[in-house]
């Protein structure tokens, strides 16, 4: 027969539990706050000043383009990309250069220039070889007057 007492959990055993597991826990989160202090340096861009600035530009450029009235629609299909640029009237708008950027959105990687080409009146295109999932279109329209007009689009190849 052995001589040792069976185990009972007394007052000691459950302090010894309790520090335990919060030491645990503010170690981790100790852990966690120092890898966060020393991988982020507080900014999301390098020049905020000049970030700022840019933003009321593009403010600015919205204001415009709403005063224009123009509105797109972006067209895909696994031959081309189509653009279709209405005036507040609905008729077409003709006579612009539109250039476009192609990137996906998750990676920096394949990233695209196209120039949509006229197709139609008020239709713009250009071609869609290769391109499967997914991407962001961001165009920009110029016409004579100097008026600017830009359209970003998420567009999914199967």
């Amino acid at each position: 027969m052995s001589d040792r007492k069976p185990f009972t959990l007394n007052g000691w055993h459950v302090l010894g539990a309790f520090v335990a597991f919060f030491g645990l826990i503010f170690a981790v989160n100790g852990l966690f706050m120092y890898q966060a202090i020393h991988t982020f340096p507080g900014q999301t861009v390098d020049n905020p000043y000049e970030a700022g600035i840019e933003y009321n530009r593009t403010l600015a450029q919205k204001a415009a383009e709403a005063q224009l009235g123009w509105k797109a629609e972006v067209v895909k299909d696994a031959a081309a990309i189509r653009l279709i640029v209405v005036d507040s009237a609905g008729q077409p708008v003709e006579g612009l250069r539109v250039d476009a950027r192609l990137e996906r959105p998750a990676t920096e990687q394949d990233r695209r220039l196209v120039v949509l080409r006229p197709a139609a009146p008020g239709v713009y295109e250009a071609p869609a070889k290769g391109l499967t999932g997914a991407w962001d279109l961001s165009a920009t329209a110029h016409d004579a007057s100097g008026h600017v007009f830009e359209a970003q689009r998420r567009l999914i190849w199967p």
